[in-house]
């Protein structure tokens, strides 16, 4: 097949769907760093041009890396509805992008075309559409999921109460806790990243956020988010596990980096299952990023985007309860400014909407990244728009233990109340019962933490 067009007089051809995929990219430093970017604007608009004319069956031909070698490639393919497929298979990637756009098509029927896609069709149709284009689009899709509470419901958002503390210290992290529930942040997950990753530690922390939920009745669930094998043997030792966490890669060699299999993470599945204290039936948060394949230089020689997709390919093997992209956490090497990072988050919210995943983003960037917390507030307010499913509440926006930028509690607030969205329908209704809210808005005792101490349901 001939990857060609003529633009302004000039012929540009594409030797390979690799190669093509890349050049289409909108501008990363990743790629960059790759030697995958499109050398000029016109080249990028030339190769966004061919691939919109490119049928989906040959990116279905065409995976990242090959079925034989890589274990991710054949959860993706073997996970695609065939009859779906053979409905769209000759749809062009400009014929799905408006199909996606077009004002009489729902999310039901988007959310069933999106069994008959892989991830690399997902990728493609992401690269020939505009910031808008990505924010109407993932508007229109409602992915809902149940652990303990209901993620994802129309005019709510949700968020992580994320109580790091560089020492893990129970204390430091109880207040943060508090503090953050007294704002309404933590109707997602009470998730905290632990500086040891130790049994002993992450079973003592699961315990803490076990008791606090259980003392106050919250309706939510807890995760520490150490390595699943850690988890893994908190389960089996019944320690009280509300969701089970992993990062993950988009190829197999990524994923082993990262110490993971798909036959590791359906073994952590079935034991979460099993053994996880809510009621279900989604048990399992991946986190993800642009650039993490390209770090462990496992990217097979394609593109960022494409490999991010794939992350959420293979996270819909296990129905998460939340997936979030880790943003601008990797760094200016592979989103180097404000208008990669927002960019990057735009395409990851909206690719795993499509993919069928709930899907959330930390709205974060490094100290060393050509951007601020300005920008960070733009794009969640973008983000918000687009109907993402959840943020991070870190107190004051700066995360102690990792030392980068997020979202703070007091832009969770903000964002609801400028876009009059609700928590989760439990913890909207636990938040009454506390005096934290009434009448969809916060109360004078929003912000002041003591309101815990000494009191249980």
């Amino acid at each position: 097949m001939l990857l060609r067009t003529i633009l302004f007089g000039k012929t540009y051809e594409f030797p390979d769907i690799r190669i093509l995929m890349g050049k289409a990219n909108e501008e990363k430093s990743g790629d960059r760093l790759a030697g995958l970017s499109a050398d000029t604007l016109a080249e990028r608009a030339a190769a966004k041009i061919v691939l919109a004319n490119l049928p989906l069956w040959v990116l279905r031909d065409n995976p990242a890396a090959p079925y034989e070698v890589d274990e991710v490639t054949r959860v993706i393919q073997d996970s695609v509805n065939e009859s779906i497929f053979s409905e769209i298979k000759g749809w062009t990637v400009g014929e799905l992008r408006e199909f996606l756009l077009n004002d009489q098509v729902g999310c039901d029927q988007i959310l069933r075309i999106s069994d008959g896609l892989t991830s690399e069709m997902i990728s493609a149709v992401t690269k020939i559409m505009s910031n808008m284009d990505l924010v109407y689009a993932a508007s229109k899709i409602r992915v809902i999921r149940h652990c303990e509470n209901t993620i994802g419901m129309e005019g709510t958002l949700s968020s992580r109460l994320q109580p790091n503390h560089p020492t893990d210290s129970p204390e430091g992290i109880r207040a943060s806790i508090y503090e953050g529930l007294s704002y309404g942040v933590g109707d997602s997950v009470i998730g905290i990243n632990p500086a040891d990753d130790s049994y002993g530690s992450v079973s003592r922390l699961l315990d803490m956020t076990y008791e606090i939920i259980k003392n106050h009745a919250i309706p939510t669930q807890n995760c520490v988010l150490a390595h699943v094998t850690t988890q893994m043997r908190c389960l089996q030792s019944g320690s009280p596990v509300g969701l089970v966490f992993q990062s993950i890669c988009g190829s197999q060699k990524g994923n082993e980096s990262f110490g993971i299999s798909v036959g590791l993470l359906d073994e952590a599945y079935e034991l979460a299952k099993k053994y996880c204290y809510p009621s279900g039936p989604n048990y399992m948060y991946f986190e993800t990023g642009q650039g993490s394949a390209l770090s462990a230089n496992a990217h097979h020689g394609w593109d960022q985007l494409t490999l991010e997709a794939r992350n959420y390919g293979l996270a819909k093997r296990y129905h998460p309860f939340q997936v979030n992209t880790v943003v601008g956490f990797i760094g200016p090497e592979y989103l180097y400014n404000t208008e990669q990072i927002h960019r990057a988050g735009l395409e990851d919210h909206f690719m795993g909407k499509l993919t069928g995943i709930s899907m959330g983003c930390d709205v974060c960037y490094t100290n060393h990244a050509k951007t601020d917390q300005n920008s960070s507030e733009n794009l969640a307010m973008l983000l918000t728009a687009a109907g993402c499913n959840f943020f991070m509440g870190v107190p004051m926006a700066d995360d102690s233990m990792l030392s980068y930028q997020s979202t703070s509690f007091h832009d969770i607030a903000a964002l609801r109340s400028i876009f009059r969205l609700k928590p989760a329908p439990e913890f909207e209704q636990w938040m009454e019962s506390y005096g934290i809210l009434k009448n969809g808005q916060l109360t004078n005792k929003a912000g002041d933490p003591t309101i815990f101490l000494g009191r249980q349901k």
